[in-house]
């Protein structure tokens, strides 16, 4: 699959096959601009050689990280919306180790292992946009005539 089509178009949306070294994020962003989706929700499972993880701290107004190597995605859930003319995605993931122990948290980024990630983008025909909250200095998803 290296250097052939990455995702397919579905009834519902597209269907999206990433192989090691892709980067999630990335190629959310692209198929955003690309094929000018207004908003989307997806669903992801497969193998991370690299997921970064982050926990809001609303003190901080920041997420504290913590990266892992080798993860099995066994969940990504997530939006795909729009912030200041751009594609802005909020994911969050839980994988685990050859321990069969689990992280997660909000996805901050996430290159694929040896393996593939496959992920379900259901297209919404809406553009979403995110403001920041300022009461907790966070971006939320804003819904139409919020």
């Amino acid at each position: 699959m290296r250097g052939g089509a990455k995702s397919m178009r579905t009834p519902a949306g597209y269907l999206m096959v990433l192989t090691e070294g892709d980067d999630l994020f990335a190629e959310l962003e692209a198929l955003a601009l690309r094929e000018d989706i207004p908003s989307a929700s997806f669903t992801g499972f497969g193998f991370a050689g690299k997921v970064t993880f982050g926990f809001f701290d609303f003190a901080k107004r920041d997420y504290d990280p913590a990266t892992f190597e080798n993860r099995e995605m066994t969940g990504i859930n997530g939006t795909l919306a729009w912030k200041d003319g751009k594609p802005s995605i909020h994911a969050h993931g839980v994988g685990g180790g050859p321990d069969f122990k689990v992280t997660g948290g909000h996805l901050l980024a996430l290159t694929v292992g040896r393996g593939s990630l496959e992920v379900t983008i259901a297209v919404h025909d809406t553009r979403l946009e995110r403001r920041e909250e300022p009461s907790i200095g966070a971006n939320i998803l804003r819904l139409p005539g919020a």
